[in-house]
């Protein structure tokens, strides 16, 4: 088994295509994908998926930036088998979806053809977040059907899961996963990726920091000038503080709280000139590192209500969209970013217009509440087709649910055993 991959599929709208194209998404969900022209519950391993529309700007010389749409995804298999899947098991939705693009084959495609414009459109992203990596889909669905039987089997039984000896309910729960064939891969410990696939991670971990050595001299002779040009744009660029209009509003919150998650899309221009270019391509290059080798346990730097995220450029690194699936209210996940991690929504989103203003690139910005929850609003893309795989799990429920597989027939203590038990 892989790692968990992402597919991020970009592609400009043809002129007067948009709203029949809207309009399109608007009967594939409600917020909630309802499987119409696209069933990504059919295709293997996915997590998370959604569709978007970016409308078309101007960048801030007055260019035309198009508009995209876009195709997100989260999923255990590689993005080539991925990329399969889609073209063999929704060719026709892909064509209803993608004929509204620039570029796509007239008539009846061919598989190849419309897997070659996929592919042709897909997009990097600049940075990734997964909670957890190694963990599957499939095991996440497998460790809730697990504890909904535990817990059947515990309401069914004379005592509680805190009754009896911790060996004797524990005993009595290894008993029931060998009565029922459906529950023997309970038995085993979960998969994880190969021998291979975790080689290249380690080698990936250690590489990236060997490959900068060499330049944290010229890093550390540079940082005075850094300081002072992105001081000299910290103080001139505008940093007005514009509300978000009730309709936009009504029509995200409409969109949202309909499972335990929510998607959340945002959509900003990078400020212009090549230091702010610089400055949060080499962050985004740097953060990808970090979330890929240290914040991959359910921890992004102290919130753990995020399932997968990523940071993507578009239009020649002009504008730039966030995209996440979390646990919770917007009010919440944006309070939770605030408390714990205001300096790092500072490195990375203060490069983009209109960013509250901040001091030394970490300072200030996300710490007045107010304008940065204004801010995200303003720049919330809505989204009518997403998909979650399990969208009654909190990132704790799938935490706790590992643990308790894993702690069935593990090896435990007296007092490990206890806390287990406990834990159900």
């Amino acid at each position: 088994m892989p790692y968990q991959s992402a597919l991020t599929v970009v592609a400009p709208v043809r002129a007067g295509a948009v709203e029949d194209l809207k309009a399109l998404l608007a009967t594939m969900g409600d917020g909630v994908a309802n499987g119409s022209v696209l069933d990504f519950g059919a295709l293997s391993g996915v997590h998370f998926a959604r569709l978007i529309v970016v409308d078309a700007d101007t960048d801030h010389s007055g260019a035309p930036l198009p508009a995209s749409l876009v195709l997100l995804s989260d999923f255990d298999v590689s993005v080539d088998t991925h990329l399969d899947e889609l073209v063999d098991t929704a060719g026709e939705g892909i064509d209803r979806l993608f004929g509204h693009c620039e570029g796509y084959p007239a008539g009846e495609p061919t598989r190849a053809q419309r897997r070659d414009f996929l592919r042709s459109r897909v997009v990097k992203e600049a940075a990734r977040y997964v909670n957890t990596t190694g963990r599957s889909a499939k095991q996440i669905r497998q460790e809730a059907a697990l504890r909904e039987a535990i817990g059947d089997a515990l309401d069914r039984a004379d005592h509680g899961p805190t009754g009896g000896e911790p060996a004797e309910v524990r005993r009595s729960l290894q008993e029931l996963v060998e009565r029922e064939p459906g529950l023997a891969w309970a038995r085993e410990p979960a998969e994880r990726p190969g021998l291979p696939a975790r080689a290249r991670e380690k080698a990936h971990a250690v590489a990236i920091p060997l490959l900068l050595l060499p330049l944290l001299p010229f890093a550390i002779l540079g940082t005075p000038i850094f300081a002072v040009v992105l001081r000299r744009h910290e103080r001139r660029d505008a940093a007005p503080h514009v509300k978000p209009g009730e309709e936009l509003v009504h029509e995200l919150a409409a969109l949202e709280d309909h499972l335990v998650q929510n998607p959340f899309t945002a959509l900003g221009h990078v400020k212009p000139g090549r230091f702010r270019r610089l400055t949060l391509s080499t962050t985004l290059f740097l953060l990808n590192h970090v979330t890929r080798h240290v914040f991959n346990r359910g921890n992004l730097s102290g919130v753990k209500t995020i399932h997968f995220a990523r940071w993507v450029f578009i239009d020649d690194k002009r504008r730039m969209f966030f995209a996440s699936n979390y646990d919770g209210s917007l009010e919440s996940y944006m309070d939770d970013f605030i408390d714990k991690v205001a300096w790092g929504l500072n490195l990375v989103f203060s490069n983009g217009a209109g960013y509250p203003r901040t001091s030394w690139l970490v300072h200030g910005g996300a710490r007045d509440e107010l304008a940065f929850k204004d801010y995200l609003r303003l720049h919330q893309v809505p989204t009518r087709v997403w998909y979650s795989a399990y969208g009654q799990l909190t990132a704790l429920n799938i935490g706790q649910n590992e643990r308790i597989r894993a702690g069935l027939y593990g090896d435990l203590s007296g007092e490990d055993e206890r806390t287990w038990v406990q834990s159900l």
